[in-house]
């Protein structure tokens, strides 16, 4: 069974050699996921996949990322992020002017 997990990016790192971090936050965790073109080099994410994470870097797009019954990422899906603090806003200027 895939399971995935959602939140957004908030640090991406390149490197000379084309490896490629990014930190990923969701359900208030902070998770690095990484590229290596060396295989002797941990890399848990395919290039493809981990460069469309890094483009989202400050930005309101929200990331969900699918992994497959052996862990492995299969795709991702990204969209608009609510910002909760302008709904917050939003409530409480209605409230102020009745």
């Amino acid at each position: 069974m895939s399971n995935s997990i959602f939140g957004q990016v908030t640090t991406v790192r390149k490197f000379v050699t084309g490896d490629i971090e990014v930190d990923f936050y969701h359900e208030d965790e902070l998770s690095t996921y990484r590229y290596s073109s060396e295989p002797s080099r941990l890399g848990d994410f395919p290039k493809e996949l981990i460069e469309i994470l890094a483009s989202t870097l400050a930005t309101d797009i929200c990331v969900e990322i699918f992994f497959g019954d052996d862990g492995n990422p299969t795709h991702v899906e990204l969209e608009e992020c609510d910002d909760e603090d302008d709904l917050d806003d939003e409530e409480f200027d209605e409230d102020s002017e009745e």
